[in-house]
């Protein structure tokens, strides 16, 4: 891997305010970091030089306004335990403000440390060992065993493709709720399909459970990835009045890339249901958080926006070149072009390999690294998740090696 400088990315201050140049195509070397992604090559994949377009974290720098602000807190000698101030909650509800048109009251926000803990949190103070809980295949792996790793059942409501696209199949939800269904998990925007979800859409799916008194979990952490001229809608502003039963989980990790940093938060409207879960929270002694991920949020919501407008313009990029170059050298090969995030839902299926034949061809032959499709559950063999956070030049890379590898076949 090429290592190119360590050099923070332009900055100049205009009208008081923190205008970033960043610099998405430069190659920072991840080797040595501990890097899940880069560093665990050999042991995931038994290949240590496979490119890697799989864990969803991206391979641009995290801001340098965010590391600042941790390395001023750094200069302070002491870190003892700390707590949130209200610049905690206040820099969230401004962000959801301006980026989502969502007004929030600073008493429904809970500290977790991460989204997944969050949704077995959820499980675990909303549903019984036995009761049901409802998740939407193919979708995010963890959410299997946050449910299944609790002892309640799993009911699977799979997705139907139509036009290319991920929709509900309402039809058969309302069919499957039972009166031992407690819980439906959502995610939205959908990982891995990038479909981001419209409000007529939410709407539908909170109607059926306000019908049945199924509570939602909102898995929302790929919000600010969403394409323009498209826009997130947050489940809880589809459905106003069922606004007490909808809990919405959001973090900056994957939009400033610092999943390290172990910081998230939830939206719980309903008094008593925030309590339910804020007495589990505290029970099981996961609130406390960390310094560097409380300044680092702060930092993030209070002076990102221009950064995030220019991540999207150049993730947005590599989305339409990675569908461009299928399209025309790689035909058999379909993609599911994504509203949001920076994941891509590929259809190996054309090159007629089974699944384990398919593996070993990405891992030996074209030597990248990408998610298994079947890992999200029914709906996903043959395919594979693809993540283009990262230099396009690292994207292009990867695609001359599959391309290659395909001629080979």
């Amino acid at each position: 891997m090429k290592k190119l400088s360590n050099n923070n990315s332009d900055q100049t201050v205009m009208a008081g305010k923190r205008f970033t140049q960043a610099d998405f195509d430069r190659i920072t070397d991840r080797q040595g970091t501990n890097s899940i992604k880069w560093d665990a090559r050999d042991q995931v994949f038994g290949n240590p030089d496979v490119v890697p377009l799989w864990v969803a974290d991206m391979d641009f720098e995290t801001p340098a306004f965010i590391r600042e602000r941790i390395a001023r807190r750094l200069e302070h000698p002491i870190l003892g335990y700390t707590y949130r101030s209200e610049r905690f909650a206040g820099s969230f509800i401004s962000w959801v403000n301006r980026r989502h048109h969502w007004e929030v009251d600073p008493e429904w926000v809970v500290f977790m440390p991460g989204v997944v803990p969050a949704v077995s949190v959820a499980v675990l103070a909303y549903t019984d060992p036995g009761d049901e809980v409802i998740i939407q295949p193919p979708v995010y792996h963890p959410f299997y065993f946050c449910v299944e790793g609790h002892n309640r059942k799993l009911i699977l409501n799979p997705l139907k493709t139509i036009n290319g696209r991920f929709t509900f199949d309402l039809e058969l939800l309302r069919q499957q709720i039972t009166p031992k269904t407690r819980l439906l998990i959502l995610s939205n925007p959908h990982n891995p399909g990038g479909t981001a979800w419209s409000a007529e859409e939410l709407a539908s799916l909170a109607a059926i459970c306000q019908e049945t008194g199924v509570r939602i979990l909102s898995d929302e952490i790929h919000s600010d990835l969403t394409y323009p001229p498209g826009h997130h809608t947050p489940a809880v502003t589809a459905a106003p009045n069922y606004a007490h039963r909808i809990i919405t989980a959001m973090a900056p990790s994957k939009t400033f890339n610092m999943a390290g940093m172990s910081t998230s938060i939830l939206v719980i409207p309903d008094p008593k249901e925030r309590k339910t879960y804020a007495d589990l929270v505290y029970t099981l002694h996961v609130g406390m958080g960390n310094v560097f991920g409380f300044e680092a949020l702060q930092a993030a919501y209070e002076e990102g926006d221009q950064w995030l407008d220019e991540l999207l313009t150049y993730l947005k990029g590599n989305r339409d070149y990675l569908h461009q170059f299928l399209q025309a050298e790689l035909p058999m090969i379909t993609m599911m072009v994504p509203d949001a995030t920076y994941l891509a839902w590929l259809d190996f299926r054309g090159l007629g390999l089974e699944q384990k034949a398919l593996e070993d061809f990405l891992v030996t032959k074209a030597s990248i690294g990408l998610n298994i499709g079947k890992q999200f559950g029914p709906g996903g063999e043959g395919f594979m998740r693809l993540n283009f956070g990262c230099p396009r030049s690292l994207l292009q890379q990867a695609l001359t090696q599959l391309k290659e590898a395909v001629n080979n076949l």
